[in-house]
């Protein structure tokens, strides 16, 4: 029996926030120990009565979730993106888009928004969900 782990894809969860910064830095570290392609996934949902704006289009509705992620990447491996990572804009919930994605990744990456306290202790409403619905293993990070 083989003890090679599937060399598919990394996804990692991107939202700007410090929880997913060191998520892709972990999922980064986990993809190159593995030798596997690592995405970063911005998620962006249509706003509530978007039926308005479909005359003049809902491209614009994505753009501030591809210039978070940019932004991300960059601070977190500075100008120079590494060969094996590449983004991906998903219309969706992060919740529905990360648990759907999962079907095709070898692991799913994602970090874990506390409030401090008794809060702190407890899981975000998206780590939850892939925690419990993904179908791949799920690593949740905890920002230091």
């Amino acid at each position: 029996m083989s003890s090679r782990l599937d060399p598919s894809k990394i996804i990692v969860g991107v939202d700007g926030s410090a929880a997913s910064k060191q998520a892709l830095r972990e999922g980064q570290r986990l993809a190159l120990a593995l030798n596997a392609p690592l995405e970063a996934w911005g998620c962006w949902e249509l706003p509530l009565g978007y039926e308005g704006y479909l005359a003049m289009g809902i491209d614009g509705f994505a753009h501030p979730a591809e210039e978070n992620v940019k932004e991300t990447l960059k601070e977190v491996f500075g100008p120079e993106l590494p060969k094996n990572v590449s983004t991906r804009l998903v219309q969706g919930s992060p919740r529905a888009a990360l648990v759907e994605g999962s079907k095709h990744a070898a692991l799913l990456v994602v970090g874990r928004r506390g409030h401090g306290g008794f809060g702190g202790l407890l899981l975000g409403s998206v780590s939850s969900a892939v925690v419990a619905h993904a179908h791949c293993p799920v690593v949740v990070v905890h920002t230091p």
